[in-house]
C-alpha cells in the first residue's frame, strides 16, 4: 500500500512525517492493519516480528488520535531504556506535538504531563500515576502496550495485567498492543476484543542455522532442507569463528550468554579476534571511546578497567552489572559501527533496538540454585528477532551452537521448528496482589470484595482460568491481611476503605508488608546498620546481596549486643515472609561501607557485586528510606536520622560531610578533599577560596562559588 493512497484519510502532518522519513510504502502487516480498521479507532493486536513495522502501526494510532479527535495518546512499556528511545523518535518525528516522558519518581503526579499531547511511561510510572488521581484519563483517545508478551512474566506482568484490565474498564481510549510472535496472540486478541493482525513478514530475511565445527547448517523456511556452508576463519572455537566469519564480511554480531561472567568471558575472547580486524581510524576513535567508558566514575572499578580496555579492542560485554551511562555510550558506538562484537546476557534482547547482522544464542541453558533448565522458544525466538539491519543488510543470520553432531538435531527441533509458547497470567498469587488490592482501595476504585472479585475475572487470569474460588480465597486472606495492618478498615461486610496511612503506602508505591516491617522495626534500630538493616529487608531490595563472612559474623554479634531490640529476632515471624535475613544483613552492610567512604572497588571485591548492581542498591535504598520518612510523618515519629542517612547514601559519606554535599559539584570524593584541607563547612568555603581553587579546580571552584552568592 503507498503510504500517499491515504491522502485525504489520514491529517496532513502525519502523511508529511511519514514521507519525510523515506517511507513510501506499508509493509504488509501496517497495510492489514489500516485496511482492519487502524484508523478507525479498531482496539488491535499486532504479533509480527522484530522491525516488521510495529511500532509505525502505533504512531499512526496516536498520532490519528490526536490530532483527529483532539485527545491524548499514553505509550507504555515495561523497560525504561525502550520508553526513552521511543520518545526520541517520535518528538524528532512530530516536534509540533507536546509531548512528555515519565519514568522515575513514582511519588508524584507528574502534573505537568495534563499539558502534553503524546506521553511516553514505564508500566509502573503509569500505574503509579494512576494511584495519585491524575485527572486527565478520561483525555486519552489511544493506548499502545509494547512488549504485550511481558504479560507472562513473572515480576512484571501482573502489574502490567491490572493496569490493562483496569484501563480498558475506566476509559474509552483505543488498545494498540504489539509483540514478537507468541503461541496465543489469538487468545490475547479476544481478551482485549482486539482485532488481531499477525505477520511473519520481516523487511530482511532472515536464516536460522547452527554452528558445528567449522560449518554452518542452515534449514529452509519449512525446516526440511539442509545446507551447509563453510565459515570463513580459521579459530577452533565455533563462537570465534563466527566472529571471524561475521567481520570478514564488515557486519556485526551480537552474542547471547546465561550469565554476565560468561558474557565477560565472552568478551575476552572476541577481543583478541577483533582487534586485529580493526582499521586504523576505528582504532583511535575506540580509544578515545574507551578513556569515556574509564572516566564515568571518579575512581574506576576493576570492571570499569576490563570494559574499557575491551572497547579499544571493538567489543564490549552488556549486563546489568554495567552503569547506565557505560550501556550508552556502548549501544551508541554498536549502532555506529564502531563497536563490532557485543556480549551480553539475555536482558539486551529486551531493551533497546539494537540489530546486528549476525546474532549467537551461545547458551540455551540457564544454572539456577544448582539446576540446569532450557531457555523457551519465545526468549530465544526474541534474541533471533535482532538479526539484520533493515537499512543495511539483506539478511540477518540467527545461530546456535552445537558441541556433538546429535545436538544439532536436538536444537534444530526445540528451536528452529518448535512453536512459539502461550503466554499465561501469573496473577493469581498472593504476594502480587496484595499491593495491587490496597491500591483499588486507596483510589476508590473498588471498595469491596464483590467489586475486587467481578474487576479480578475481567483480567487476563479471569479469561483464561476462570478460577473464582482460587480467588476469592486469596482476596479474603489479602483484606484480611491489611485489615490487620491498618491499611484499611472494615466499614461494613463488603465496603473497605483505606486509612491515611494505608493511602500514603499505596501512593509509595511499595509492597504493604515492606510498609508493615518498617513501621514496626524502626524504632529497634539502634544505629546506622540497624536502619540500613530495616531498609535492606523489604521486598523492594531484592534481590539482597551475597552473604559474606564478616556478614555472618556481625549478624551473630547484632543480634547478641541488641537483643533487647529484638530487630534480628524478628525474621523468625512467618508472616513477614522474610526468610533471608543474613543476606539483607550483608546488604545493609554493603550500604554502610558505602557511607563510610569506603571505594566502590572494595566493595564491589568485598560482596561479589558489580557497579551496576551497587548503585541499583544504592538507588532502591533511597526510595525506601524515603518512604521510610513519609510513613514516619504519618506516625508522628522522629525523622532527623532517617533524612541524614538519605543524604549521606545518596553521596556516600560520613555524617562529618552533610555540609560540603549541600552545594552541586561537590560529591563525596570532592567534599574528603575540602575536609582534610581544613575546609569543612560551607561557610569555611567563603573564607578560603584560593585553596578551594586550588583543591577542585577554577572551573569547578567558580560553579562552587557562584553557589554562594
Amino acid at each position: 500500500m503507498d503510504v500517499l493512497s491515504l491522502k485525504g484519510k489520514l491529517p496532513f502532518e502525519i502523511l508529511e512525517s511519514i514521507a519525510g522519513r523515506g517511507i513510501s510504502e506499508f509493509t504488509p502487516p501496517q497495510e492489514e492493519a489500516i485496511r482492519n480498521g487502524l484508523l478507525g479507532f479498531e482496539n488491535m493486536v499486532v504479533a509480527a516480528p522484530t522491525a516488521s513495522g510495529k511500532t509505525l502501526i502505533a504512531e499512526l494510532a496516536c498520532a490519528n488520535s490526536i490530532l483527529t479527535r483532539r485527545s491524548k495518546a499514553v505509550y507504555i512499556a515495561p523497560m525504561r531504556a525502550l520508553v526513552s528511545e521511543k520518545y526520541e523518535e517520535f518528538k524528532q518525528a512530530y516536534p509540533y506535538l507536546k509531548t512528555g516522558m515519565s519514568i522515575g519518581d513514582l511519588d508524584s503526579s507528574d502534573e505537568w504531563l495534563s499539558s502534553c499531547n503524546m506521553i511516553f511511561v514505564s508500566t509502573e510510572k503509569f500505574d503509579s500515576l494512576l494511584r495519585h488521581g491524575i485527572n486527565w484519563l478520561q483525555n486519552v483517545g489511544c493506548i499502545v502496550f509494547d512488549e504485550i508478551h511481558m504479560l507472562g512474566d513473572t515480576s512484571r506482568g501482573p502489574t502490567l495485567e491490572l493496569l490493562i484490565t483496569k484501563l480498558i474498564n475506566t476509559c474509552n481510549a483505543q488498545i494498540i498492543a504489539l509483540s514478537a510472535t507468541i503461541g496465543n496472540s489469538d487468545e490475547i486478541a479476544k481478551w482485549l476484543n482486539a482485532k488481531l493482525i499477525k505477520s511473519e513478514f520481516r523487511p530482511v530475511a532472515l536464516k536460522k542455522g547452527i554452528v558445528y565445527g567449522g560449518e554452518a547448517y542452515y534449514y529452509d523456511t519449512g525446516g526440511k532442507t539442509e545446507v551447509k556452508k563453510e565459515l570463513e576463519g580459521t579459530n577452533k572455537l565455533p563462537e570465534l569463528l563466527l566472529v571471524q566469519d561475521t567481520l570478514s564480511q564488515s557486519k556485526q554480531i551480537l552474542m547471547f550468554y546465561s550469565t554476565k561472567r560468561n558474557a565477560e568471558a565472552g568478551a575476552i575472547k572476541a577481543g583478541a579476534v577483533v582487534k586485529g580486524m580493526l582499521k586504523r581510524e576505528e582504532q583511535m576513535k575506540l580509544e578515545d571511546l574507551s578513556g569515556k567508558v574509564l572516566g564515568i566514575l571518579e575512581r574506576p572499578t576493576e570492571q570499569c578497567v576490563k570494559l574499557s580496555n575491551l572497547v579499544k579492542e571493538g567489543v564490549a560485554f552488556h549486563h546489568a552489572g554495567l552503569l547506565n551511562a557505560q550501556r550508552r555510550l556502548i549501544e551508541e558506538a554498536f549502532k555506529n559501527n564502531l563497536i563490532k562484537a557485543i556480549c551480553s546476557t539475555t536482558t539486551l534482547g529486551l531493551g533497546v533496538n539494537l540489530p546486528a547482522h549476525t546474532v549467537l544464542v551461545r547458551d540455551t541453558n540457564r544454572f539456577d540454585g544448582g539446576s540446569s533448565e532450557m531457555m523457551g522458544v519465545n526468549e530465544v525466538a526474541q534474541l533471533f528477532g535482532r538479526a539484520g539491519r533493515p537499512k543495511y543488510d539483506k539478511e540477518g543470520r540467527a545461530m546456535l551452537i552445537a558441541n556433538t553432531k546429535e545436538k544439532i538435531e536436538e536444537l534444530y527441533k526445540n528451536y528452529i521448528l518448535a512453536r512459539p509458547e502461550a503466554i499465561d497470567s501469573n496473577l493469581g498469587v498472593l504476594p502480587v496482589l496484595r499491593t495491587h488490592v490496597l491500591a483499588f482501595i486507596a483510589e476508590n476504585f473498588l471498595n469491596g470484595k464483590g467489586k475486587i472479585l467481578q474487576f479480578l475475572g475481567k483480567t487476563f487470569y479471569g479469561h483464561q482460568y476462570g478460577n473464582e474460588g482460587h480467588m476469592r480465597r486469596i482476596i479474603e486472606q489479602i483484606l484480611n491481611e491489611l485489615v490487620e495492618f491498618e491499611f484499611i478498615t472494615q466499614e461494613d461486610n463488603d465496603y473497605y476503605r483505606a486509612t491515611k496511612l494505608g493511602k500514603r503506602v499505596s501512593e509509595l508505591y511499595i509492597d504493604p508488608l515492606s510498609a508493615k516491617w518498617i513501621i514496626e522495626s524502626l524504632s529497634k534500630a539502634q544505629d546506622d546498620v540497624g536502619l540500613l538493616y530495616v531498609i535492606s529487608n523489604t521486598l523492594e531490595m531484592r534481590p539482597y546481596a551475597k552473604a559474606t563472612e564478616e556478614a555472618e559474623a556481625m549478624f551473630i554479634l547484632y543480634r547478641y549486643l541488641y537483643r533487647d531490640s529484638k530487630l534480628l529476632e524478628e525474621y523468625d515471624r512467618m508472616d513477614y515472609g522474610f526468610y533471608d535475613p543474613v543476606r539483607a544483613f550483608s546488604t545493609a552492610l554493603m550500604l554502610r561501607k558505602w557511607i563510610e567512604e569506603v571505594r566502590e572497588t572494595e566493595i564491589i571485591k568485598e560482596f561479589r557485586s558489580t557497579p551496576g548492581e551497587l548503585y541499583t542498591k544504592i538507588t532502591n535504598a533511597d526510595w525506601m528510606i524515603y518512604s521510610a520518612i513519609e510513613l514516619s510523618k504519618i506516625a508522628k515519629n522522629p525523622v532527623h536520622r532517617l533524612i541524614d542517612l538519605r543524604v549521606r547514601l545518596r553521596y556516600g559519606i560520613k555524617e562529618e560531610l552533610l555540609d560540603l554535599v549541600r552545594l552541586e559539584q561537590i560529591g563525596r570524593v570532592r567534599a574528603r578533599a575540602l575536609y582534610v584541607n581544613g575546609i569543612r563547612k560551607v561557610s569555611d568555603i567563603r573564607n578560603n577560596r584560593e585553596a578551594v581553587t586550588k583543591l577542585l579546580g577554577k572551573e569547578i571552584a567558580n560553579k562552587v562559588f557562584a553557589q554562594l552568592g
